[in-house]
């Protein structure tokens, strides 16, 4: 049983397929002490090197993709350490035997929302490629008035200064007075994008939430700083999404089984009313229904957040 170098390579989560032929081509892989080549096929039993240094991996067909979705709070930063010892995103994950958690995407320090991780590293630099177009969907409390100039500017574009940016649709969700809440989705991943949308018109962002990210839908249910498993059916869709065969797995069946262990260590009931009001003030947010996903471009397309396949904690 073997697999292609650059494959293994990208799917730990060292870059993307094509970089990661660049970097075979440039002679810093090895495998077993001999200079790999681009296209050469790696066995389960060969010892594969970057740079001198060991990396452990696994032949695609010897393990299952997994894939965890994560309610970052505020506070927390997208990082596996820091030097200030603030708390990581990766402080909550499970521990995932002879494999890591690959995070896809980022949230700055003061945004809360939906984190995506998985084992699949492949997975995760084709949701996170600009040239894929992944939807990412906010809700964003503005401080000022968003007039229809405004709202048009950043529908059009906006020139910041690592390149022109807008928002694939906008949408008022809520509010009243200064503080209204909106709905954003963009297709990038740049740093601070949507705060610097709304900083080019001289708006403020208060709060900001991811709601969305591709077909994955940030669940009612879930309550901030826990985390949930997606079910192989939809890590397939996931997949699919961006254009990913299905990988073979261990079957519905058993994970649903872990499912019922895990939840019997970790239970956690259903809170109605939205991920909106399970963090807000009274006085500072209203309430929220989950955002139309059919409205914003998504429609058509099958969503994953409240349907039988989650794993709860």
């Amino acid at each position: 049983m073997s697999e292609k170098l650059q494959k293994v390579l990208a799917r730990v989560g060292l870059g993307s397929r094509r970089y990661m032929e660049e970097v075979i081509a440039a002679g810093r892989v090895s495998i077993n002490g001999k200079i790999a080549q681009v296209g050469e096929r790696i066995e389960p039993t060969d010892e594969l090197r970057i740079d001198g240094r060991k990396v452990q991996f696994q032949i695609e067909d010897e393990i299952r993709r997994r894939v965890l979705i994560y309610y970052k709070p505020e506070g927390e930063i997208c990082s596996r350490n820091d030097p200030e010892k603030r708390p990581t995103v990766f402080d909550h994950l499970p521990q995932i035997a002879n494999d890591r958690w690959v995070m896809v995407g980022r949230l700055d320090i003061n945004s809360t929302g939906l984190l995506i991780f998985t084992n699949d590293g492949e997975l995760a630099n084709r949701l996170m490629h600009p040239s894929n177009e992944v939807e990412r969907e906010y809700a964003v409390r503005v401080m000022g008035e968003v007039t229809p100039q405004i709202r048009n500017n950043m529908l059009k574009g906006v020139e910041l200064e690592d390149g022109p940016a807008k928002f694939e649709s906008f949408s008022e969700i809520g509010g009243d007075g200064i503080n209204r809440w909106y709905q954003v989705v963009v297709k990038e991943g740049r740093n601070r994008e949507v705060r610097r949308i709304f900083e080019s018109q001289g708006l403020k962002v208060s709060r900001l939430l991811r709601t969305r990210y591709g077909t994955v839908i940030l669940p009612r249910e879930l309550r901030t700083g826990r985390w949930m498993e997606l079910d192989k059916a939809d890590i397939d869709n996931l997949a699919k999404s961006v254009e990913l065969k299905p990988r073979q797995g261990t079957g519905l069946f058993g994970m649903a089984k872990r499912r019922t262990e895990r939840m019997s260590e970790k239970p956690m009931a259903a809170r109605r009313g939205g991920y909106l009001r399970q963090q807000r003030r009274d006085d500072e947010q209203p309430e929220q229904q989950r955002p139309n996903t059919n409205n914003n471009g998504n429609s058509g397309r099958k969503t994953i957040g409240l349907n039988k396949g989650f794993k709860k904690f």
